[in-house]
């Protein structure tokens, strides 16, 4: 991996590492998908500001924005809303161990969509690391209980993976047509807010705002930082690498969001934790490594 790639590819897991712990200050007083609105309607405006300013074209064919459209939908709408529904049935570290699954289904799903070869290493290394993401999150595996609606927590869980992986597809034909970059978030983001909104009056969720100054200094960091530059990122390395290697950082993303936890949380290391990691780290060797 040359160094532009590894340097997107870094910024990206550190990106949303960290998200999941300003996540947390937006949780409790405001509906989580109210939330996601602001977090992607915010993005978007954001966006489409800097697109003007640096004179970005945004005027596109009606056929881009119909993928541009279906990115919105898929990976900045459905999949953000079933992946915070499922967690209300769900401890975050099985979600986490769930959604993982995505680097295999983005190897799959690139071969059936976008013809991307299917190399022994990437699926070894992603059998690698998912090993070590199930030893990561051992104790809430082993204390999982099917009750009290765990199963609808996995099947929202499990359709955000698929849903994640159809959007990364998606957004990965986008980023080959040339488009901006920024563009395409700009429109996608749009698209997405606009669905989860419609998606919020059906459900009938109250549109309030946190009343704390957490909130919306999170909500400004998940926007700018966890939306519309880790996302750029993302797209790039979509484009750069596929998404099949692109994928496996949703193996790493919980490794920087438990070493924040350590230091903010005061989450405590075992042995089995320790070689969890190891394991992800040799798995993320075998999918990057130059070949």
């Amino acid at each position: 991996m040359g160094p532009v790639n590894l340097a997107l590819y870094i910024s990206t897991i550190l990106i949303w590492g960290s998200t999941w712990l300003a996540i947390t200050y937006q949780l409790g007083e405001v509906d989580p998908i109210i939330s996601v609105i602001y977090r992607m309607a915010l993005g978007s405006v954001l966006l489409f500001i800097w697109c003007w300013l640096k004179k970005i074209p945004l005027l596109l064919s009606t056929q881009n924005h119909r993928y541009l459209f279906a990115q919105g939908c898929l990976l900045f709408g459905f999949n953000y809303w079933t992946i915070y529904w499922s967690e209300v049935y769900l401890p975050s570290g099985i979600v986490a161990v769930i959604f993982s699954l995505l680097v295999f289904f983005n190897i799959i799903n690139g071969r059936l969509f976008l013809n991307y070869p299917v190399t022994l290493p990437t699926v070894i290394g992603g059998i690698v690391g998912l090993t070590g993401i199930s030893m990561l999150f051992y104790p809430e595996i082993a204390n999982f209980s099917a009750a009290d609606g765990a199963l609808i927590g996995f099947g929202l869980a499990f359709i955000s993976v698929v849903v994640a992986s159809l959007g990364n597809i998606v957004a990965t034909r986008n980023g080959n047509t040339g488009i901006s970059v920024w563009a395409i978030n700009a429109w996608a983001m749009l698209y997405g807010s606009l669905v989860l909104t419609l998606i919020a009056l059906a459900t009938g969720a109250e549109f309030s705002y946190g009343s704390t100054l957490e909130y919306t200094l999170s909500l400004i960091y998940l926007s700018v930082f966890g939306t519309i530059l880790a996302f750029g990122a993302y797209l790039k390395l979509l484009i750069n690498i596929g998404p099949s290697r692109a994928g496996y950082s949703s193996l790493i993303i919980p490794f920087v969001a438990i070493i924040l936890s350590t230091v903010f949380e005061n989450y405590q290391w075992t042995v089995l934790a320790a070689a969890g990691f190891a394991l992800v780290a040799l798995g993320n060797y075998l999918i990057l490594a130059r070949r």
